[in-house]
């Protein structure tokens, strides 16, 4: 009985090495065809506005609401030990560190990854990536290396916009709901906002805009026949952005926590 237990997890610890194994060589082949040409100028364009501005709607209200209860949260701690000054610097903080990157990289990976999964995923089913090969064209360079360069340039931006609308959105509740000045408001926000807060939040929106595009492009490509092979590939999709977006977050915090 505790052999058996054992062999069937050592198969699913093997499994997920292979897995994890698969989309690293994946994602070295992906990255490799960013740096040769032919480029397609036309697709990346194309991608960089499905990826970019159609997510922007999407992110700005998330990051503004979140801004707007972060600010609550924040002065209802601090209203116990008498600091509730600290809601601007603290709010902003917490959305251009960790708040901004992780829940835009999440919203993103809901609405694109599921996207370019179902997008390539339906081109297999069809035949069409068949029909690629066919006319001596590489499906990695044509269709996942402009949608994971669009990616990796375009949710920076969304962080970095979103990161403006969420400081925003704690500074309307501040201002009109909490009782602070709005000049004292923008001053303590300014003050103790660091450069490297806000870099950091873009470094990690980048690679969590590589991990979403890689995912939806690798699941797709891997997708089965049929309709439920193409939703089963979508689902996996987004729930292995997800779960990467999230170890990908702690790791880059441990490393800019010990630069």
């Amino acid at each position: 009985m505790i052999e058996r237990g054992l062999a069937s997890l050592g198969r699913v610890v093997l499994d997920g090495l292979a897995g994890a194994g698969r989309v690293a060589l994946y994602a070295l082949t992906v990255v490799s065809h960013l740096l040769r040409p032919p480029f397609y100028g036309r697709e990346f364009l194309h991608a960089l506005m499905q990826i970019g501005w159609l997510s922007l709607p999407v992110v700005g209200m998330t990051a503004l609401f979140t801004g707007a209860a972060l600010a609550l949260q924040i002065y209802a701690g601090g209203a116990r030990f008498s600091a509730e000054s600290v809601v601007p610097s603290i709010t902003a903080i917490g959305m251009v560190r960790e708040l901004g990157p992780v829940l835009g990289g999440l919203m993103v990976a809901a609405r694109v990854a599921s996207s370019i999964a179902a997008e390539i995923g339906t081109m297999k089913v069809t035949e069409q990536i068949d029909a690629l090969v066919t006319l001596s064209t590489d499906p990695l360079k044509y269709l996942a290396a402009p949608r994971v360069l669009a990616a990796t340039l375009s949710v920076p931006l969304l962080v970095g916009i979103g990161d403006v609308i969420g400081i925003m959105g704690g500074w309307l509740v501040g201002t009109g709901r909490l009782g602070f000045n709005s000049a004292t408001y923008i001053k303590n926000t300014w003050e103790y906002l660091e450069f490297w807060d806000v870099g950091s939040g873009l470094v990690k929106g980048a690679a969590f805009g590589f991990i979403v595009a890689l995912m939806g492009c690798f699941y797709g490509m891997n997708s089965g026949r049929g309709a439920q092979g193409v939703g089963a590939a979508t689902k996996s999709a987004v729930v292995a952005a997800s779960i990467l977006i999230l170890a990908a977050n702690y790791t880059l915090t441990e490393v800019f926590f010990s630069a």
